[in-house]
C-alpha cells in the first residue's frame, strides 16, 4: 500500500477534514523525515508507514482541541506537531522551536521544499527565547513533566489569554496535582489516533 494510500485510511477513521493538497504535504515531510533521518537520526521511528500513524496522526488529532492562532512548539525536535498541524491549518501560524542545530536545519529545508509560509522554525533553548507578542499558545510533547513545561515556558503566554498544550501518554494525575498554585487545569481531552497502541491525551493549562 502507498503512503497516500495508507494516510487517507487512516484520516477517513477520524472526523478531521484533510485536503488532497494537504495530504500531498504530509506525504512529502514524512518522505524527508525518512530521508534525512538516515544521516541527521532525527526521530527513532524508522519506517515511513509507522511513521504516519506515530508522527502523522498523532499530531494532527491534536487539533480539534487547539485554541487560538499563533503558536509555538517547544521542544519540537523534527517538527512534532508543529509541522502536520501548520499544514492542517494554514491560517494558524507556528514558531517550532529546538535548541539542537541539525533539527533546525532540517525544518528549514521542510519548510522551504514544502513552501510553508506559516511555520518559523528558530533555534534556541526555551529559557533564552523572548519575544515581544505573546503566543496563544504553548504546544509540547517534549517535556518529562508539566511543572517543567509550564515553569520554562510561562513567558511566551499571556495572563488573560495563554494556554499549555501538553501533549502526554497516560493521564498524568501525580504531575497535576503537583502543579505549581499559579497554574489551573482548563480541560483534559483523551485523544483517538487510529492504530496507535496506547492512551493519548492533551491537557488544556493556563495561568490563573
Amino acid at each position: 500500500m502507498t503512503l497516500t494510500s495508507s494516510l487517507q485510511d487512516l484520516i477517513a477513521k477520524t472526523s478531521l477534514q484533510v485536503s488532497e493538497q494537504q495530504v500531498q504535504l504530509l506525504i512529502q515531510y514524512v518522505e524527508l523525515l525518512h530521508k534525512w533521518n538516515k544521516a541527521y537520526n532525527l526521530t527513532s521511528v524508522r519506517e515511513p508507514q509507522v511513521m504516519l500513524i506515530k508522527h502523522i496522526m498523532d499530531s494532527l488529532m491534536v487539533g480539534e482541541v487547539l485554541q487560538g492562532e499563533n503558536f509555538i512548539d517547544v521542544g519540537t525536535g523534527p517538527g512534532l506537531p508543529g509541522i502536520p498541524l501548520a499544514i492542517l491549518y494554514p491560517e494558524r501560524n507556528f514558531v517550532l522551536l529546538d535548541s539542537l542545530g541539525k533539527r533546525i536545519t532540517f525544518l528549514r529545508q521542510v519548510v522551504f521544499q514544502l513552501k510553508l509560509t506559516n511555520v518559523q522554525p528558530i533555534k534556541s533553548r526555551v529559557e533564552e527565547y523572548h519575544v515581544e507578542n505573546s503566543f496563544d499558545g504553548v504546544l509540547s510533547r517534549a517535556f518529562s513533566s508539566l511543572n517543567d513545561m509550564v515553569s520554562w515556558c510561562s513567558h511566551l503566554v499571556s495572563q488573560e489569554h495563554g494556554q499549555f498544550f501538553a501533549l502526554k501518554g497516560q493521564y498524568p494525575a501525580d504531575e497535576l496535582a503537583n502543579l505549581p498554585e499559579n497554574i489551573a487545569l482548563v480541560s483534559s481531552h483523551e485523544i483517538v489516533v487510529p492504530e496507535l497502541v496506547g492512551e493519548r491525551h492533551v491537557l488544556i493549562l493556563k495561568k490563573c
